[in-house]
Order: C-alpha cells, then structure tokens, then sequence
C-alpha cells in the first residue's frame, strides 16, 4: 500500500474532497486517512492502484462519511479510458460517483440540533465525480440521502446511480403523449437485464406502460427480464431487434426505447420507433453513436432524440429527493426488485471494471470499501 504525502492544495472530485496527493513520504499529517483507489493515467482496468491520502475536514455544508459500499458504473470506465473530453478528469484522481455509508462527522459550523443530518445516520450518495472507491470523503449534505432502516446499505449503494437514471427516464423524459411513459404506452429497453434495464423495466410497468419489450443476450437474461415484467423479449444476437419489435407491435413501433449501449444499437433503435417516437440515449456501453441529420428524423416520422445526463434531472435538492426517495420506498415496499450481481473488495476494484465490460453480469457490481 502507497502511503502518500498530504500537501496544502486540496484534491477536489466535485463533491468530495480529498488533500492533494504526492508521492513523497518523509512528513506526517493529522488528518483523518481513507483508503482509496486512484488513477494516475487513463487507460484499462490495470491503472488502478492503492493509496492512503488524507480526508479534508467537512466544510460547514459537508459531511464527513464513512463509506461502506461505493458503485461500480459504465461511465466510470468511460472515465478511468477518458473516452471523451467530456469524461476527463484531472490526474491523479478517485473514480466512483456513488456509494453507501454512515456519518462520523459534520463540518465545523453546522448546528447539529439544525441539521437534516446527524453522526450516525446512515445515508447514500450519487453526484458527479465523488470519488466514492474510498472508505472516507467529505461530501456534501445537499447530495446525501437518508436511508430507510430496512434498506440494506449494499442495496442503497447499488441503487443509487441506475436507480435514478431509471427514474429520470421513465418519469421525465418526455414522449408523444406527456411527460414520462405514459398509462398504455410501448416501450423498448435495451440490456433488460442490466444494472438500469433491470430497473427500468419495473418503473415502466409501475407507470402503466401496455407493452414493454427487452433486449438480452442470453436465455438466462431472458428469464431475468421476464422476471422484472418484460412482457416480450428479444435475443439480440440472433434476432433483428427491430424486426422483432414491429412485429410484437404489429408493424407500429414503440412510444419510446432507451439505449444505453449506444454504437451498436444506434440504427436499430430508430428503426424500432412508430412516428413521433422518442429515443432516449443515455449512455456508450459499445461507443459513442453517429451523428444523425435532422432531416433524415423527419423521413422517418418525426422522431425525437436526446442524449441524457442524471445530473440534469438532479438540479435541485427536490428533484435529487424526489428520484431516490421513490427509488429506495419502492425497494423498501417490495415493489422494486434491487439485485447485486457480485460484490468486490475495493482492492479488487480492476477487476470488478472487468467484469463490468466483459457485458455477462446481470444487475449491479458493488464495491465493499473494508476488503
């Protein structure tokens, strides 16, 4: 395990905060020390590394939070590969945008008997670039959720990030009828069977959606999406999706279809849609999709199209509140089924983004930040 020297400058990952790291070793200081996994350059899983850095003291609006379980995503691997301009980040860095823990410690200044929060609560947190493969950050308290007591923290953890975008895009995304699917409406969800299709599916039938149709690539996906209340499945690696979908919709197309696999899926899931259809992009899990000209839209029915960002539909303490908390009262309720797929230690962290890519794992890859 590298031990590294704390400097003055403050290591900032949005809504965490972490003391600069060095590699120097010859001083000490008092401060409160997290285990962590950085990146000092982008590339594969074997960037990865350990490292004890100290933790900044919570600002008056921030809390000091023992992480016990941090979630694993594909846009952290988008990340750690910098796959975009839009996902880079400063090096060295802390990946990790959610996670599960309790509080130790509220910053100087904050009047605890006036606080939403106090030292020991337990509470969840999914923000931009928290640096959450940590076992320690000081964050925010307008990011950090209560969590129910019959809530597991490995199942807040994990429900978090995918919970919330399956909430955005199945309650706020906009198609030909409302906001959101609406009671009667199709729709088509790619990777049923993954972290947020898994999710979607069950908030779209909790919406009223008719008929909700899910894309896998295995029997065994397949039966996990049945489970979830797809009521059609589609084996993408020996069918034709679209084909597939307009004859499930009698040559119609869906309302809507969410794709978060993106390059591969692109064209298919236009061809999927009935006129004035919306596709909802939120995400590269086989690359970035190709541009599309406006007009080659309206050759196909006036159709709409938007590219997704959790953090846009998280703007306010409202929204942030009225996503999770739904999120995790479904769960605690019974009305949503959360499954982790494998649990890895944070030592384990590379291999956990292997298991991820490797596109064979059902539901979500956690991290448990005391292995």
């Amino acid at each position: 395990m590298q031990v590294c020297l704390i400097r003055s400058n403050v290591f900032r990952l949005h809504r965490s905060r972490l003391l600069q790291m060095s590699t120097a070793s010859s001083s000490v200081v008092s401060a409160p020390s997290a285990q962590v996994q950085i990146i000092r350059s982008y590339g594969g899983p074997e960037v990865f590394e350990p490292a004890t850095v100290a933790v900044a003291a919570p600002s008056a609006t921030e809390a000091l939070v023992a992480i016990k379980y941090s979630g694993v995503n594909f846009i952290d691997t988008y990340m750690r590969m910098c796959l975009a301009d839009a996902y880079k980040r400063p090096l060295p860095a802390v990946l990790g945008r959610e996670g599960a823990g309790v509080i130790v410690s509220l910053g100087d200044g904050s009047a605890v008997e006036d606080s939403e929060f106090k030292i020991g609560d337990r509470v969840c947190f999914a923000s931009a670039y928290t640096g959450s493969y940590a076992t320690l950050a000081s964050i925010p308290t307008s990011s950090l959720i209560k969590v129910p007591e019959n809530v597991g923290l490995d199942v807040a953890a994990a429900l978090m990030l995918q919970g919330m975008t399956a909430h955005y895009l199945a309650c706020s995304v906009p198609t030909s009828k409302g906001v959101g699917i609406q009671k009667g409406q199709s729709c088509l969800v790619h990777a049923g069977a993954g972290g947020v299709g898994r999710l979607l599916i069950q908030i779209a039938k909790l919406r009223g959606a008719e008929t909700v149709i899910a894309t896998v690539s295995s029997e065994e996906k397949a039966k996990e999406a049945r489970a979830c209340g797809a009521d059609h499945v589609v084996m993408y690696t020996v069918e034709d999706v679209a084909a597939a979908v307009k004859k499930i919709t009698g040559g119609k197309g869906v309302d809507v279809v969410y794709d978060g696999v993106g390059k591969t899926t692109f064209t298919g899931s236009l061809d999927s849609l009935r006129p004035r259809g919306m596709l909802a992009l939120y995400g590269n899990a086989s690359g970035t999709p190709p541009a599309v000209e406006p007009l080659e839209l309206m050759k196909r029915g006036s159709l709409m199209v938007t590219r997704t960002n959790l953090l846009h539909f998280t703007e306010t303490r409202e929204e942030l509140l009225w996503r999770a908390s739904d999120c995790l009262n479904w769960a605690s309720q019974g009305m949503l089924n959360v499954r982790i797929d494998s649990v890895f230690g944070l030592s384990q962290v590379a291999d956990a983004h292997r298991a991820l890519e490797s596109r064979g794992t059902m539901g979500k890859i956690i991290l448990d930040t005391s292995k």
